[in-house]
Parts: C-alpha cells; sequence; structure tokens
C-alpha cells in the first residue's frame, strides 16, 4: 500500500533525506549526490508544501507528479509549487547528478515576490512540460543559485532575507527568458499543436458535448491534448498572442456569429446550444468581443 506524508518545512526535508540541520530555516540547496539512498521514497508519496526548482542530470530513477512520469535522459528544470504530490521510483543504475532548490512560502510571504509568483505559471505545468536548459543556461542558473548558497552560509544580517529573495527571482526571470526561447524554438510544433487545438474545439462542437458539458473549457482541451491547462495557454500565447480561453472564447463568437445570421432561432436558443448556461453571460461575452448586443448584430447584418 502506498504511503503518503507531507513535508511542511525545510528541516523536515532534510530529517527525512538523512541531512544535517539546515542552515537556513526556509531555503536550502540540496546536490542530488549528497542524499545516500532514495530506497525510502519507493511507494511512497510526497506532498511537499514548498516551491522545489529541482535541475536533473542524466539517468537519475523516474520522478512523477501530476498525471506524467519523466526519466531525466537530458538536463532538465521542474518546477513544483506547494502541495503538489510527487512519487520517486529509484532506477537501477541511478547517476547522482542534479540539485533541488527549496523554498519555504514563508520566505517571500512579505515581499513583492510573492504578489509576482502567479505569473511564474510554469509552478504549474506538468513534468513532460520540464524546461530543457542549455550548457550556457545552465551556468546562468547555477551562478545564481550559487549566490543564494553563500548568503544563507554566511552569518546572517539585515540585507540577507533581502539578498536571497531577490537572486531567487532573478532566477527565476532567467526561466521565464528560457522558456520563452523554448517554446520559440519549438515553433513547428507549436503549429500542429494549434491545429489540433482548433480540430478539437470543431469536434467538441459536433459530436455535441455542449449539450452534457456546456462551453468548452481550457482543462478539457488541455487534457485532451495532454497537456496542463497553464502550459497550453502559454504555449498558445507565446504563438498566437492569445491564450487558450482567448481562443476559446473567439471560436464560440464566431459560432454565435453564423447561428445569429443563419438561423431564426432567439438568442437564448442560440446562447443554450452554445453551451452557456444562462442567456445574458452569452449576450455579455458577445458584446465584450465585437462591441454589438447579438440582437444588435443580427439586425446590422
Amino acid at each position: 500500500m502506498t504511503r503518503t506524508f507531507s513535508l511542511n518545512s525545510i528541516s523536515e526535508v532534510h530529517e527525512a533525506i538523512g541531512l544535517p540541520k539546515p542552515k537556513h530555516p526556509l531555503v536550502t540547496v540540496i546536490q542530488v549526490n549528497q542524499i545516500k539512498s532514495k530506497e525510502q521514497f519507493k511507494d511512497v508519496k510526497v506532498i511537499p508544501n514548498l516551491y522545489q526548482i529541482a535541475l536533473k542530470i542524466g539517468h537519475c530513477g523516474v520522478l512523477k507528479y501530476g498525471r506524467n512520469s519523466y526519466d531525466y535522459q537530458d538536463g532538465t528544470l521542474v518546477f513544483m509549487a506547494p502541495g503538489q504530490v510527487m512519487e520517486y521510483e529509484p532506477g537501477e543504475d541511478d547517476e547522482h547528478q542534479g540539485w533541488t532548490l527549496g523554498f519555504h512560502p514563508d520566505l517571500i510571504r512579505k515581499s513583492d515576490l510573492a504578489q509576482k509568483m502567479n505569473q511564474y505559471t510554469f509552478f504549474s505545468y506538468d513534468v513532460n512540460e520540464a524546461l530543457h536548459v542549455s550548457d550556457e543556461e545552465r551556468r546562468t542558473i547555477e551562478e545564481i543559485l550559487d549566490k543564494i548558497v553563500r548568503e544563507y552560509s554566511q552569518n546572517l544580517d539585515r540585507h540577507s532575507q533581502h539578498l536571497i529573495i531577490s537572486n531567487i527571482e532573478l532566477l527565476l526571470d532567467y526561466c521565464m527568458r528560457f522558456y520563452d526561447r523554448q517554446f520559440y524554438t519549438r515553433t513547428n510544433l507549436n503549429s500542429d499543436i494549434l491545429s489540433k487545438f482548433e480540430r478539437l474545439l470543431h469536434s467538441y462542437y459536433e459530436e455535441n458535448l455542449n449539450e452534457e458539458m456546456g462551453l468548452p473549457s481550457v482543462h478539457y482541451c488541455a487534457d485532451e491534448l495532454n497537456f496542463s491547462s497553464n502550459y497550453l495557454s502559454d504555449l498558445l500565447k507565446k504563438e498566437t498572442g492569445k491564450s487558450a480561453q482567448e481562443h476559446i472564447h473567439l471560436f464560440v463568437i464566431d459560432r454565435a456569429k453564423n447561428s445569429l445570421l443563419n438561423s431564426s432561432n432567439s438568442i437564448s436558443q442560440i446562447g443554450y446550444a452554445l453551451g452557456f448556461e444562462y442567456p445574458q453571460h452569452f449576450s455579455n461575452l458577445f458584446k465584450s468581443k465585437t462591441g454589438l448586443s447579438p440582437r444588435e448584430f443580427r439586425s446590422l447584418n
């Protein structure tokens, strides 16, 4: 039977993997080769209530969270938000390479970074949407990481907290840049995903799923395409300038226009047929996207 336990502090993390007491209560950097054995995590679900950024190089067993797993054949960065469930399956020939930066939400709670964290949407990506970094990008990140370690390893003063947080924010900003590069270099693949996304929206209505499920949701589309919602939205935003939700709304409005001009159905009937629960929601969305109410659009065309 699979066991589940939570890790609620940096100290608990250190204790769980057999490391000495941390030098700072709210932030740590752990080198993978410091962990003597991962066998204690076999068949265990761990819920760390921490932010984690992990670099894995080579074959380091299989990490699972969300709906997917990744065996780390390449050097990759994975980002985990507090409360995400993790599982680890040790490999027969684990090569202990890489590191994990972990920090407790309390570290940044009173800082500007706390308000900015929702911009780093990659903390909600699935594991198969990890960031693949070049050697140069990895060096950039690890130079910042070294500054964080040096800062919390020396005697703490009134500047320490600010400098640690500033370097974490700098590291995350670089990761955002590197993700943009990854989206850009996968333009052909992204275009194919965009086509699949559009076909999915067409089939949603062709199969009358709107009658049972209402309007197509970002979660439904992402799940069908085997992505996380945030990754799909970010991918489409980089490719087209519009999020997944915006694409869905524009698709629905386009169908609404066809129905308004090619049928005698009432505004309410058209709204219900599209999957809106309330006709007023349909009218509000239509006007926000076209500048006209459905009735005005029909009368002017």
